[in-house]
């Protein structure tokens, strides 16, 4: 039984009117709303682009590696704390089914329709598309099987050490680019937040683990040995008597994934938008046939409320269809849901993303409107999480130095 449920539904019961304003997130004696303020556009955007330096870091390269490196060095710097590594062997013969939930002809994956006009999609595997001689010559060393390393860390809960929710998103990418939105821009989130969420004067009452998954494009593969490897330790003390939990007991597990791009559908000749559309919205998602999908669809409501009290430029969308993306392996478990820029099947499924998995995802390709979009997105999840984990600050002086 998820015993956040009461928390949840209260959250998700506040009436949309009571809420501020999109745009208007500074509210008095609200420590959530400072915490969110302590996002920034720019640092977000230098966080993606530190990322980039590494080209697509294909899982099982030297160029993933390093930049395993580069993230636990970051969270490091942030003062996150319990910085780990979890560690696990991925060979091309154990590459999990991405399918989902078995759907009707015609349908997404993960249940939802398609909508409007169609493009082609799929991965880019020819190195000559990609007009960058050094970035051609940075991603071409291919994935070898072996072991694989994946970065988290956490912030302590102070009355609940024991209970944690976590916050992912996924390093690895494909297709001879960056990687800058699939997955840099949900990456960079995370790190974000887990350097607001580590600053000395802020305080949470229940646990955050912030995690950067590996081997998501082969499969979900990290996400998977991190639930095989670790969900039989929740809750466990260790040393007994010590206050102290390597694995807390999970209450919600949230990724992130693809939060810069919403130009809209192709249009009928197959080209998109070069411009963010109007109408462009966080998407977050469920899935309605999993185990816990009560539980998750008022975790996804808890998100909307905090979107609709904090972000400021983009409203939020919530949908039933959440599929091929590192929740998954929690949504029998826990309640899990997803934040991206548009719905995964019936959208970038569809190929209303021409940057997926392409050459031209790069830092590059994305306007401030586009890095905006995924600064919502980190917007919405800290004031989530940090109303879900009960944030505080702790005044200057008694701050601990």
């Amino acid at each position: 039984m998820f015993c956040g449920l009461s928390l949840l539904a209260t959250l998700a019961a506040v009436p949309l009117s009571a809420a501020e304003p999109t745009g208007a997130a500074v509210r008095a004696n609200d420590p959530v709303a400072e915490l969110v303020a302590r996002l920034d556009l720019e640092r977000y955007k230098a966080t993606i682009k530190g990322l980039t330096r590494f080209g697509d870091r294909r899982q099982g390269t030297d160029r993933n590696r390093t930049a395993v490196d580069w993230i636990e060095s970051q969270l490091r710097a942030y003062g996150c704390g319990d910085v780990s590594r979890l560690r696990y062997d991925y060979s091309p013969e154990n590459k999990r089914n991405r399918s989902g939930p078995q759907v009707a002809p015609g349908a997404a994956q993960g249940g939802g329709r398609f909508r409007g006009q169609r493009r082609p999609t799929g991965v880019n595997k020819d190195s000559e598309r990609q007009p960058d001689a050094k970035l051609r010559a940075l991603d071409t060393q291919p994935s070898t099987p072996g072991e694989r390393e994946e970065v988290y860390c956490t912030k302590v809960g102070s009355t609940h050490p024991d209970e944690m929710y976590i916050v992912g998103g996924h390093m690895d990418g494909i297709g001879w680019g960056e990687a800058a939105n699939d997955d840099g821009s949900g990456t960079a989130l995370v790190m974000e937040l887990a350097r607001v969420f580590s600053s000395p004067d802020v305080k949470t009452q229940r646990s955050i683990r912030f995690i950067l998954w590996n081997n998501e494009e082969t499969g979900l593969n990290g996400s998977y040995a991190y639930v095989e490897q670790r969900a039989r330790l929740q809750g466990i003390e260790s040393p007994r008597g010590s206050g102290h939990y390597p694995e807390p007991r999970w209450l919600g597990m949230v990724q992130h994934d693809m939060e810069l791009f919403d130009h809209g559908m192709p249009r009928a000749d197959g080209t998109l938008s070069p411009t963010q559309r109007p109408e462009a919205d966080v998407n977050i998602e469920f899935q309605s046939r999993a185990k816990e999908a009560e539980g998750a669809q008022r975790l996804a409501w808890a998100f909307y409320a905090a979107n609709e009290a904090y972000a400021t430029d983009y409203p939020a969308s919530v949908g039933p269809h959440m599929t091929n993306t590192d929740s998954t392996p929690f949504m029998d478990l826990i309640p899990a849901i997803s934040v991206r820029e548009n719905e995964r099947g019936t959208q970038i499924g569809a190929g209303w993303d021409p940057q997926w998995h392409q050459p031209t995802d790069v830092y590059t390709t994305y306007s401030d409107a586009d890095f905006r979009l995924g600064l919502n997105a980190a917007q919405t999840t800290l004031g989530a999480i940090a109303r879900l984990t009960g944030a505080s600050l702790t005044p200057p002086h008694q701050a601990p130095h």
